[in-house]
């Protein structure tokens, strides 16, 4: 549990004034709404680092006041309504820019282009996409290794646990934000996102694409409650106040009420969390709904992004990151500094990924030149040859690689067939299909040095 700050004094200078006289300057320097390092620090953690000698709730007053001026309304949400206002801190700032510099569907493109192997680089890149399912799925509670679960999602199985279950759920809910990323919100989507996602998992406990119709729902730590969610008498109108919200256009710089798309996104990404609408699953929800928001925005790149895999690593800090909101005065600030801070990280891993793409492809055609396999093979097998060398996939059928390189099926046989006349794969029948994969090439590969 986190400890919750205490009632801040309105005019906390008047009583300085009056009672602390000769320690004001102690207290001015605290009239900032970050600590000295930047940090926009909850009462929580913050009280640890208050100089000795300060009266602790005089101390947070003052810390509240300067914040107090600067802080700016978002959205109104819950029952009592309460409006949520937030500040940019140098973290927002930081994964913004990070966001308009590399994640724009322009920029993706670029990426691409800017070699000439644009289908290389994109089924890499395709393997990145099914990481958010896996990650999110496991920050809810599956129990399975990311490895096997991509290779449930590439050779298309059907689920054999709940575990599978949640996974292939994930991989449809987020594909469903994508394909439907040209819509308006409504309730109805949410609704419909929320049963793609959860349908056959256990649909007693999920409800699939049924809002609660109880206030049992809450949500529980340490053996105690931690949250408990609006009323859900006059849900189904608070989410339509919400939808109308994230259907507003918000972009017009010149505006008193401009934001930019991330902040919105991650606004989105906490209301459905804090109105928790479903018996189960908000949580996928919620961060499906942030990406559809910035797939909607025009940030193509997120669908290699995935910010899962960091937040499970940190499950407790993103959960704090939302009591810490809403234990002091639904202030978003806390949630919005803590997602920008994992977005920033996770597009920066993104980007690694990009470089280290870009670095192999170029070693991998120079020893294709030496090793005189370049004129033998077409631009597809060169692509399902190296992907299989970096261990991206070590399985392949005709199926998957057409739908990775977006080619005829007989286009996609015949490469995968040609590598194997070649030596370079094998192949053997599983089941009714046909089975790739690459042969030990260590011979060809040591007899070549970069």
């Amino acid at each position: 549990m986190i400890t919750r700050p205490p009632q801040a004094i309105p005019n906390p200078f008047s009583v300085i004034l009056q009672t602390h006289k000769d320690k004001i300057a102690e207290y001015l320097e605290l009239s900032h709404p970050l600590d000295p390092k930047g940090r926009y620090l909850h009462y929580d953690k913050w009280r640890f680092h208050l100089p000795k000698g300060l009266d602790i709730g005089l101390a947070w007053s003052v810390v509240k006041f300067a914040r107090s001026r600067q802080l700016s309304p978002a959205i109104t949400l819950g029952d009592p309504a309460v409006c949520c206002r937030y500040l940019y801190t140098p973290a927002m700032h930081l994964a913004v820019s990070s966001c308009d510099q590399q994640t724009t569907t322009a920029a993706l493109e670029w990426m691409c282009s800017n070699i000439g192997e644009n289908k290389h680089l994109q089924y890499l890149l395709n393997d990145l996409i099914e990481d958010e399912a896996i990650s999110s799925s496991q920050l809810e509670g599956a129990a399975t290794t990311t490895k096997a679960a991509k290779e449930l999602l590439k050779k298309k199985k059907g689920p054999r646990s709940v575990d599978e279950k949640m996974i292939i759920g994930n991989f449809r809910m987020m594909s469903f934000a994508w394909d439907n990323r040209e819509k308006p919100l409504t309730p109805e989507l949410i609704q419909e996102l929320h049963q793609v996602g959860v349908e056959g998992i256990d649909d007693d406990k999920y409800c699939p694409g049924a809002f609660k119709n109880s206030d049992d729902v809450v949500i529980e730590g340490l053996g105690e409650i931690v949250h408990q969610p609006p009323p859900v008498a006059g849900l189904e109108t608070r989410l339509q106040a919400l939808c109308d919200w994230i259907n507003k256009n918000n972009t017009d710089a010149l505006s008193k009420d401009y934001m930019h798309p991330l902040i919105k996104a991650i606004i989105l990404h906490f209301a459905i969390g804090f109105e928790h609408p479903f018996q189960d699953g908000n949580g996928r929800v919620a961060r499906s709904l942030f990406y559809w928001f910035m797939f909607k925005k025009g940030f193509s790149a997120f669908r290699y992004i995935a910010i899962s895999t960091l937040l499970k690593a940190a499950p407790i800090q993103y959960g704090k990151s939302y009591l810490y909101t809403e234990t002091d005065d639904m202030d978003l600030t806390y949630f919005l500094d803590y997602q920008c801070r994992v977005i920033t990280r996770s597009i920066s891993r993104f980007k690694d990924t990009y470089d280290k793409a870009i670095a192999s492809i170029a070693q991998f055609n120079v020893f294709l030149y030496q090793s005189g396999l370049f004129a033998k093979l077409s631009e597809k097998q060169r692509v399902v040859f190296n992907v299989a060398r970096q261990g991206v996939a070590s399985e392949f059928t005709v199926t998957n690689v057409k739908d990775n390189l977006k080619c005829a099926y007989n286009t996609a046989a015949a490469a995968l067939n040609g590598l194997v006349e070649l030596g370079l794969f094998q192949k053997q029948k599983l089941g009714n299909e046909w089975v790739y994969s690459m042969n030990n090439t260590d011979p060809i590969m040591k007899s070549w040095k970069p």
